[in-house]
């Protein structure tokens, strides 16, 4: 071949030729295929002669003149490439040519290719190209491209077909002109001064982008293409976007369809965890919330606190109101602790929002800043936190025990998540759902107040389909459901249901009696007991009106529920026995059995509480039984026990019929009536058992701890009651927590 010089020749050509195989008219065999690799070739004219060739390959020559394809009218595929060549397609097109390859050749203009119908593959990188034209009428094209050009701007490419398109090391500063390609599936703009990844947002079909060595330093810019579904592999390596912290994870969790990124595959790990850093679930963001107090807590001083009860088993009394923001579950909390105020103590929580017009600091919230709120939290105040529109809240400790130091159940309201942290805590309160079924009125009352956004309003209707959800989702999760449209008949209801499991009974006019308790003790036991709040009897409306009007936010005058200082005579009975069990203890006497039994039997609240309760060894103190069922007292019984029940002003529940002596035949002894008459001369009775030297809590000689009979009632199995709430324990004088 260097004996000529660089021309080729026949002889040449019948070394190289190859495939032999019919011509495309189909009359005769004919040599399909030429390949001639680096042989320093400068002249091809030789080839005008070989018409039939489908498949030429003229690679690393120095060749710079291609007429003879014009002599090649059955060509398919073209490779001229590193050659010296500078005329773009100088040769008329064969009708059938698919594929060409012109990369790194001396091309600076491209001229128009419309009559290349065929024309599927196109690569001519490495050239000297500042523009892309000619190609508007490549019906064909599927496959672009143009490395390593000086391409500064993407154009010419108007709906085109193209699938795969690489522009890599040219000098690119945006992405533009890119919206017709709809059937675009690869895309390499790797090594340009691309700064952003606006314009791609359209390309759905796209499943690689490589923007490698580019300059885009934000990651907020992965947004622009977060719709894209498709896309599967991505590359930023070598951009300024790298030095971003936790970058790798926050690209992950906006593109959660990601598999490949800066061309390492992505693993399961690795999506969890960038869900759990950037949009944790619900569930996650409360353990973590939960751990993170738990944590606080134990690093302060521990005390023994009013809301704590004498066993696991038995829970302090809660009820949560939830709903979507401005629902009316605050006024229905105030109006609820205002009616039942023997019951209920609303428990206000903390936020960093100001106030809105009508608000009072520590009514409706305690108001303090984002400095105050975070240090009750490293201190820690709080049981839960949530963070909701840009605003802190939190429910604290204190707000839960100034409703228990007054012997009530505490009574909040909060939002979704909110919930989800409570349902952490070892706290177990119901949950009432207050949920808008009209999202017009809902949007309109948030719209009334003058308080939000247009995108706030959005968003609160938006999570009105959340709640829907959840409850939908996760039976349970709710203890009851109350439509809210119309407060008044609202809070109907929310009475109702709280009545039907109190106990109580509604009269005209919304007044109530008690039928669970005897008249002539229910103002001393009202208060140390809350039953279990089930709720999940079926929500009826009240009939009675509705006579006094709910309180509304711009209210200023919401009444907080109080009780008298003055004790009862069953509280100064306790604190008595107290005082003579710590008298003992100074003159050496080691103290009495603790009357009440330590081993509790579970029972379950009755789908609805009859006209009196029946007698249940779940209640610490036994509640009045109806008169045909009244016990009988026992005689033989010691004076000393006597002593003791009249000195505590309480009788034994039947879990405690062990310690008479009476005991029947199934080890549970009758439950005697409440005892009020020896209040009075409790004083004196001490007296008496510390002179006899007996503690009111000794137990009679010989008595054996046996098992209670359960009562078995309709019902029995729904939900377990709650127990009274410990009361008693402030002393005279002593003012709630701030």
């Amino acid at each position: 071949m260097g004996k000529n010089d660089g021309v080729l020749t026949d002889e040449d050509v019948s070394t190289y030729l190859s495939n032999l195989g019919q011509s495309a008219s189909g009359l005769e065999f004919v040599y399909q295929f030429l390949s001639v690799h680096d042989q320093n070739l400068k002249d091809v004219s030789i080839l005008c002669n070989y018409i039939y060739l489908q498949r030429l390959e003229l690679p690393h020559n120095n060749i710079k003149d291609l007429s003879c394809v014009s002599h090649m009218p059955d060509l398919i595929v073209l490779d001229a490439s590193h050659n010296q060549i500078t005329d773009f397609f100088g040769f008329r097109p064969p009708k059938n040519l698919k594929e060409v390859n012109l990369s790194h050749n001396q091309m600076s203009v491209m001229t128009n290719l419309s009559e290349y119908s065929s024309l599927g593959i196109l690569k001519l990188d490495y050239n000297c190209f500042s523009e892309i034209n000619g190609l508007e009428r490549c019906a064909a094209l599927t496959h672009l491209s143009l490395a390593h050009n000086k391409i500064s701007r993407i154009s010419g490419l108007d709906a085109l077909p193209l699938k795969d398109l690489c522009l890599r090391g040219n000098q690119i500063e945006k992405i533009e002109n890119m919206d017709t390609l709809r059937a675009l599936q690869v895309l390499d703009l790797s090594l340009n001064r691309i700064s952003s990844l606006l314009g791609l947002q359209n390309l759905c079909l796209l499943s690689s982008v490589n923007l490698e060595s580019n300059q885009i330093s934000e990651i907020k810019d992965s947004s622009y293409i977060q719709e894209l579904f498709l896309l599967r592999e991505l590359n930023l390596l070598r951009n300024p976007i790298e030095g971003q912290p936790d970058y790798r994870l926050a690209v992950i969790f906006l593109l959660q369809h990601l598999t490949i990124l800066d061309e390492v595959n992505i693993s399961a790990e690795e999506k969890v965890s960038a869900i759990n850093k950037y949009d944790s679930p619900m569930e996650v963001v409360a353990a973590r919330d939960h751990m993170t107090h738990m944590v606080y807590q134990l690093m302060q001083t521990q005390v023994i606190y009013d809301s704590t009860l004498p066993s696991l088993d038995t829970p302090y009394p809660m009820l949560v109101l939830t709903g979507p923001q401005a629902c009316g579950k605050r006024e229905l909390a105030h109006k609820l602790c205002q009616d039942l105020n023997q019951f209920f103590a609303y428990g206000a929580c903390h936020t960093t929002r100001g106030p809105y017009f009508g608000e009072e600091d520590g009514s409706d919230y305690y108001f303090v800043t984002e400095a105050d709120f975070q240090n009750m939290i490293h201190m820690g105040q709080f049981i839960q936190t949530m963070q909701y529109q840009g605003h802190w809240y939190g429910l604290s400790r204190a707000a839960i025990e100034n409703a228990a130091r007054q012997g009530l159940a505490c009574c909040l309201h909060m939002e979704l998540e909110g919930v989800v942290r409570m349902k952490n805590t070892y706290f177990k309160p119901r949950y009432v759902l207050l949920l808008p079924t009209d999202k017009e009125w809902y949007a309109g009352r948030l719209m009334a107040r003058a308080l939000y956004t247009h995108p706030q309003i959005d968003v609160a209707v938006n999570r009105v389909d959340t709640y829907t959800r959840v409850n939908r989702e996760r039976p349970g999760f709710f203890d009851s459901v109350i439509p809210c449209d119309d407060l008044v008949e609202a809070y109907k209801t929310l009475r109702k249901v709280l009545m039907e499991y109190l106990g109580e009974e509604e009269l005209d006019g919304g007044h109530q009696i008690n039928t669970a308790i005897p008249d002539y003790i229910s103002t001393g036991l009202q208060r140390k007991y809350f039953v279990d709040v089930a709720l999940h009897a079926p929500v009826t409306r009240l009939e009675a009106d509705f006579t006094s009007p709910i309180a509304t936010e711009t209210d200023p005058d919401h009444v907080q529920p109080q009780l008298s200082s003055q004790k009862t005579s069953v509280e100064l009975a306790s604190i008595h026995r107290l005082q003579q069990r710590v008298r003992e203890a100074l003159i050496g006497r080691s103290p009495g059995a603790y009357p009440q039994p330590l081993n509790r039997f579970p029972q379950t609240a009755p789908s609805s509480l009859p006209s009196g309760i029946q007698q249940d060894p779940a209640f610490l103190i036994p509640m009045m039984p109806r008169a045909s069922h009244a016990p009988k007292h026992d005689p033989s019984e010691s004076s000393s026990f006597d002593d003791s029940r009249a000195s505590s002003g309480l009788s034994i529940p039947s879990s405690a019929g062990a310690f008479s002596e009476t005991a029947g035949p199934t080890g549970c002894s009758d439950v005697e009536l409440l005892n009020l008459s020896a209040l009075g001369n409790s004083l004196d009775t001490l007296k008496d058992h510390v002179d006899s030297g007996h503690t009111p809590d000794r137990l009679h000689p010989g008595s054996e701890r046996l098992s209670p009979a359960a009562s078995v009632r309709p019902g029995s199995n729904a939900k377990p009651i709650l127990p009274p709430i410990p009361s008693g324990r402030k002393t005279p004088g002593s003012s709630p927590r701030p």
